[in-house]
């Protein structure tokens, strides 16, 4: 990033808090100069402070991108300050969850480049997947720009529509909260059979952990992956039997879950 159009027009970040820091330091780790930094956050930390950054001062005139990190209901608030770089070649790349391209252009301007993406929180060791679009203003090398930015915190995938946006939320968005509610679960269930709660919930990070791990590195699908732990008639066989109940086990329970978060992205949007 060292010679890049971002360190030579320079980066706005407004807002700085966990996922701003987390992306902040993965840029200045791959070779983005501090001074092409600008920092807009009433409550900076002493870990932004010290990174030499420009931290809440004037912004540059053309900044080739504006990450816009702040809360929904301070995005209405902050945004209309950045007004007078709309209808330019400035990119507005959002990680605001439930903010359409179309408000960014209402507050902007129509010819604004805007940039929805929705990470998850694993972001903040690294480990996120965030999907992305952009509007008709926004040129291929502009979105690679964004890819380049937001893999400092995981994966990048880029969606055909908006639309999806609403059923992202409800996997990927909403998703790790259903792997620790999982984790959890896994630990009483331990618990359940006599093991010490320290320990089952030992076992139980560490199973999840450690599967996820596999599935990403592993050349072998999901489904191969469960085929080759489940002896016929052992142990795994007996707990799927439970699980993968078409009425009663998890394939129905997740389909519901992941459309409750949807629908109510979809709510939260046009409301």
């Amino acid at each position: 990033m060292q010679n890049s159009d971002i360190a030579k027009r320079g980066l706005v970040l407004l807002g700085c808090g966990k996922m701003g820091s987390a992306m902040l330091e993965g840029w200045l780790a791959g070779g983005l100069p501090a001074s092409s930094v600008w920092v807009s956050d009433p409550h900076p930390s002493d870990w932004v402070r010290a990174q030499g950054v420009h931290i809440n001062v004037a912004l540059p005139d053309d900044p080739a991108i504006v990450l816009v990190a702040v809360k929904p209901q301070i995005l209405r608030d902050a945004l209309p300050t950045l007004a007078p770089l709309g209808n330019a070649t400035t990119v507005f790349l959002s990680v605001a969850a439930g903010i359409t391209i179309e408000t960014f252009e209402t507050m902007l301007g129509d010819q604004t480049p805007v940039i929805r993406s929705i990470p998850n929180t694993p972001a903040a060791v690294k480990q996120g997947i965030t999907a992305l679009i952009g509007n008709e203003q926004v040129t291929e090398d502009q979105l690679s720009m964004a890819e380049t930015l937001l893999s400092a915190i995981g994966q990048t995938v880029r969606l055909e529509t908006e639309d999806q946006m609403d059923a992202v939320t409800g996997l990927s968005g909403s998703g790790p909260a259903y792997v620790f509610h999982m984790i959890e679960c896994l630990a009483k269930a331990g618990e359940a059979q006599g093991l010490a709660p320290d320990l089952a919930m030992t076992l139980a990070k560490a199973t999840v952990a450690g599967s996820g791990a596999l599935a990403m590195l592993a050349d072998d699908t999901p489904s191969q992956l469960r085929v080759n732990v489940t002896s016929p008639n052992g142990t795994t066989q007996a707990g799927l039997d439970v699980l993968m109940d078409e009425d009663t086990g998890l394939p129905p329970l997740m389909i519901r879950t992941v459309d409750a978060a949807t629908q109510r992205s979809k709510a939260l949007a046009n409301g």
